[in-house]
């Protein structure tokens, strides 16, 4: 019951932020967010080929709380068929857009803390600023769980979320290094601090762009990890 009232909050909590943020606010059309998905998405690249899992075409890929799909849109851009690509998300009408932009993937709504599919099914499993908006710990462990159910022994989870806390919207709650490992008992953890904080991104980029890129190298300028997470096989 404790998860379902969860559960609850989070849709209450997006339905909010769908009603109070324009869309516009996210926008890789704006500086400052355009600088932020790049940054995320080089990171990104640099563990995937630290994983020796490159190319991709052939993997299997699921991204748990996908949204609108961008995160998806992008492994489709790294060559994997729209065919290899599984999403899943709380909210419709966000499956919904990720469906107009990847019309052969498979997309469905649903609660990652059931996972519809069978064990070792997927050789990546990715997870974007989720985990953050989940305040109950015994629901963080249910699904970081449901991740590792249905990853191939030799794949990998993919890692993007806040490290901080939003001192501003009390529904969000940064993760630290130490309990991402704690969600993922016995897995090798690589984490990157990755993104420069975004409001300052967002202020600063418009006209400040190198002032960006030079606070970017700064570690706690950062404020999201890239995470890989994997597991040694088992030797019988």
């Amino acid at each position: 019951m404790t998860e379902n009232k969860e559960i609850e909050r989070i849709k209450k909590e997006y339905d909010r932020r769908a009603r109070e943020i324009p869309v516009a606010f996210y926008s890789l059309k704006q500086p400052g967010n355009r600088l932020m998905y790049d940054q995320r998405k080089e990171k990104m690249l640099e563990l995937l080929k630290v994983a020796k899992i490159l190319p991709l075409e052939n993997k299997k890929i699921l991204e748990v709380g996908c949204g609108s799909g961008i995160w998806l849109e992008d492994f489709s851009n790294w060559d994997v068929p729209q065919k290899n690509l599984y999403g899943l998300d709380l909210e419709t009408h966000l499956i919904e857009k990720a469906k107009a932009v990847l019309p052969n993937a498979n997309l469905s709504p649903g609660n990652a803390e059931n996972l519809p599919w069978p064990d070792k099914f997927f050789d990546v499993v990715l997870q974007s600023t989720m985990f953050t908006s989940i305040l109950d710990p015994r629901l963080k462990q249910k699904i970081a769980h449901e991740m590792r159910r249905v990853l191939k022994e030799n794949g990998v989870i993919l890692w993007y979320d806040f490290r901080y806390d939003n001192p501003k919207n009390r529904n969000v709650k940064g993760i630290t290094g130490s309990e991402i490992r704690k969600l993922f008992p016995g897995a090798k953890v690589i984490l990157k601090k990755a993104t420069l904080i975004p409001f300052l991104a967002r202020w600063l980029a418009p006209k400040f762009l190198g002032v960006c890129r030079v606070l970017s190298r700064i570690p706690f300028m950062n404020s999201h990890y890239v995470g890989l997470i994997r597991w040694e096989p088992e030797r019988g």
